[in-house]
C-alpha cells in the first residue's frame, strides 16, 4: 500500500508540473551568399582618332611614285610597274597617335598608317600636306604624304 502511495503521490506532482515549452520554430535557413566577386573593370574603349585621321583618307608618295586610297573599307593601292591591289580593309584602329587600317588577307598583305603632320612634303614639289602617311606592302615601306579624301593639296594649273 505504500508503494500504492508513493506512485499516486508522484504522479500527482508529475500533473502539477508544468510542460517542458516546445522549441520555437527554427528560422528558414537562407542559403550562404557567395562572397562578393570583384565586379570587372569596364571594357577599355579603344582611344579616339583625331578628326583628321577619321572618314576616308588618300595618300601619295614619290621614289616610287605611288597612290592609296582608303575609301569605304576598301585600300586601293596604285604604283607604276603593278597592277592595282585592291582589298577590303578593318576599321581603322588608332596606334598610339597613327590611324591604322590592315588588309591582312591581300597577298601581299597591305597596312597603312597616317598621322597627323602638318606641312608634310613630299619631296618634289612645293606642296604641304596634313598627314604622313606610309603603306606596307609586301615587307617593302612607301613613305609619303596624304590629306582626308577630297582634301589632297593641288598643285597651279
Amino acid at each position: 500500500m505504500r508503494a500504492a502511495a508513493a506512485a499516486l503521490a508522484a504522479l500527482t506532482l508529475a500533473a502539477c508540473e508544468r510542460p517542458a515549452p516546445e522549441p520555437a520554430p527554427a528560422a528558414p535557413v537562407q542559403p550562404a551568399e557567395a562572397p562578393a566577386t570583384p565586379a570587372a573593370p569596364p571594357a577599355a574603349t579603344p582611344p579616339a582618332l583625331p578628326a583628321q585621321l577619321q572618314g576616308d583618307i588618300e595618300g601619295r608618295g614619290t621614289e616610287p611614285f605611288w597612290a592609296v586610297k582608303v575609301t569605304g573599307g576598301q585600300i586601293t593601292l596604285e604604283r607604276p610597274d603593278h597592277p592595282p591591289l585592291t582589298a577590303g580593309a578593318a576599321p581603322a584602329r588608332a596606334e598610339g597617335e597613327a590611324a591604322v587600317w590592315e588588309a591582312p588577307t591581300v597577298n601581299p598583305p597591305l597596312r597603312v598608317t597616317a598621322r597627323v603632320q602638318p606641312g608634310c612634303s613630299d619631296g618634289m614639289s612645293d606642296l604641304s600636306y596634313p598627314l604622313a602617311v606610309e603603306v606596307l606592302v609586301g615587307g617593302e615601306t612607301l613613305k609619303g604624304c596624304g590629306a582626308r579624301a577630297g582634301e589632297m593639296p593641288r598643285g597651279e594649273r
